[in-house]
């Protein structure tokens, strides 16, 4: 079951949230990494030093039995293991993320993300950046759009990363064709 790390977010907070999609060490560098991912690490860091409002991130959650999984089974690659390396946050991140909330998440979208952002009325906006846009970053903003549909969702395109430069690219339309607001 994911879990979730919830700081007090009162109504002063700035009601703009940015959230940074499995930034972790196994698809940046690790088991998963890309040179793409890492071209894109100082560019989160900056967007999220620069953000004016509340930070979130995910994490991709796998249990040592992740190859008897269906998703494992399907990407028979180990990765983002809990307690291993490859499930932290990629260095950079960790000190300007570490007053964030933190969704830990088992697949490729959080629901309890877009049931938080749902409950909260008093998010008017939401920004994703992050890793990989063809599977994590469009499954999270598109549960985020079916939750709140009438919130603007954005995904800053030059601060992700897909698994293959073709595959980014596609799920970049996918969420324009779904009224994510893509720019770069």
């Amino acid at each position: 079951m994911p879990t979730a790390t919830k700081k007090d977010y009162s109504k002063s907070h700035s009601r703009k949230l940015l959230v940074v999609i499995d930034m972790q060490k196994d698809f940046v560098s690790g088991s998963l990494g890309t040179v793409e991912a890492q071209a894109v690490v100082d560019k989160v860091v900056a967007k999220v030093i620069g953000h004016q409002g509340s930070l979130a991130y995910t994490l991709d959650t796998h249990e040592a039995d992740y190859l008897e999984t269906s998703e494992g089974k399907h990407l028979p690659v180990p990765h983002c293991i809990k307690g291993e390396e490859g499930h932290q946050l990629v260095d950079q991140l960790k000190e300007p993320l570490k007053d964030a909330m933190v969704f830990e998440k088992p697949t490729f979208g959080s629901v309890e993300l877009a049931t938080y952002i749902a409950g909260d009325e008093t998010i008017t906006e939401v920004e994703l950046v992050g890793v990989c846009t063809d599977i994590c970053v469009v499954s999270n903003a598109l549960l985020i759009k079916a939750m709140r549909p009438e919130i603007p969702v954005l995904v800053d395109a030059s601060c992700c990363a897909g698994t293959t430069p073709g595959n980014h690219q596609a799920a970049l339309e996918t969420m324009h064709s779904c009224q994510i607001e893509v720019f770069s």
